[in-house]
């Protein structure tokens, strides 16, 4: 079944089986034969979900349908999987051979070092590879106990190295793709003044980490003071907490505060699989983010589930399928 149909039997029915879905936000990874220092690397680095051994192992699309079980992911968003640095071509390769044999990912998000002076050199060799929509290269970040406004961190966003690398990718029109604490989002408002064109977009919902009534609250205001501008979108994505499973009574305030704040047209449900198989099934995490969104309209649900993806991203949705007819198909 093409996109298109799906898009329609899901408006006709309303039945959440025939929703289509285009994953947002997912890695796919091979550590036996590539370099991921934190996958490979002895010994692994502080996590925010813990101990994450059970993901230092390849995942590809096949394994990831499987795991969709009776969802209808039609397509795929690729996001960088922090191989060492200088590989970048080497990974953007590896996709795009992923690609051409699976037909996943649709859309890539490569890795480039924003704050060095080759930068443009980095961009420049990624823009052969079509699937390549844009950057992320996480910015240095302080512990929130030690934050404060004009801490010139290296690296950061307020780093003048950073921001000329952002500028960089501003006049290429290419996605800059964020994720940063919370408490640093604020830093993001200049760069979005200075390059009111440039698509952002923010991963993770912002990383709210623990659910505390302060923190909720910081964080809401953080997200509070991008919300505003149109070229901001947010991912749905990465919410869980750290050695504990995925529920959605921790859960929906967050999804559903994001969702106020920016709108269901600027937010894209996404499985941050496999980081989040640490805490949740992949089935199990639509079946929340579905039962989440329940009372938002057919139209509000399928922007969010996948045509805001395909709009961020700039994909065909006519090249879109799935392998059956029958709902809940996987593609």
């Amino acid at each position: 079944m093409h996109l298109r149909k799906a898009r329609q039997r899901f408006l006709d029915s309303g039945d959440d089986r025939d929703l289509p879905v285009v994953d947002a936000h997912l890695h796919f990874w091979d550590p036996t034969h590539n370099y991921h220092p934190w996958l490979c690397d002895e010994p692994m680095i502080p996590f925010r979900y813990g101990d994450y051994g059970a993901i230092r192992r390849p995942f590809l699309p096949d394994e990831y349908r499987r795991l969709a079980g009776p969802h209808s992911v039609m397509g795929c968003v690729y996001m960088e999987a922090e191989w060492a640095p200088g590989q970048a071509l080497e990974e953007a390769d590896w996709i795009q051979q992923l690609h051409e044999a699976t037909g996943w990912p649709d859309a890539m998000l490569a890795q480039a070092w924003l704050d060095r002076d080759d930068v443009e050199d980095q961009l420049e060799a990624l823009s052969r590879f079509a699937l390549v929509k844009g950057v992320r290269h996480k910015p240095a970040s302080l512990p929130r106990e030690d934050y404060r406004p004009g801490h010139g961190l290296a690296g950061s966003l307020e780093c003048p190295r950073y921001q000329a690398g952002v500028a960089s990718l501003a006049r290429r029109g290419w996605i800059f793709e964020l994720q940063v604490p919370w408490w640093h989002l604020g830093e993001l408002v200049a760069l979005l003044e200075r390059h009111p064109e440039m698509p952002v977009v923010i991963n993770h919902a912002g990383v709210p980490g623990d659910r505390a009534p302060a923190t909720l609250a910081g964080w809401r205001e953080a997200l509070a003071r991008v919300a505003p501008f149109p070229q901001v979108m947010l991912k749905l994505s990465g919410i869980g907490l750290p050695d504990a499973p995925w529920r959605v009574a921790d859960n929906r305030e967050v999804l559903r505060t994001a969702i106020a704040l920016f709108g269901p047209e600027r937010c894209m449900f996404a499985s941050n699989f496999p980081v989040d198989s640490l805490v949740v099934d992949l089935a199990e995490l639509f079946d929340a983010f579905k039962a989440v969104s329940a009372d938002y309209t057919r139209e509000q649900r399928l922007a969010m589930f996948c045509d805001n993806a395909l709009r961020c991203y700039g994909l065909d949705g006519d090249a879109f399928s799935v392998t059956s007819d029958d709902a809940g198909a996987a593609g």
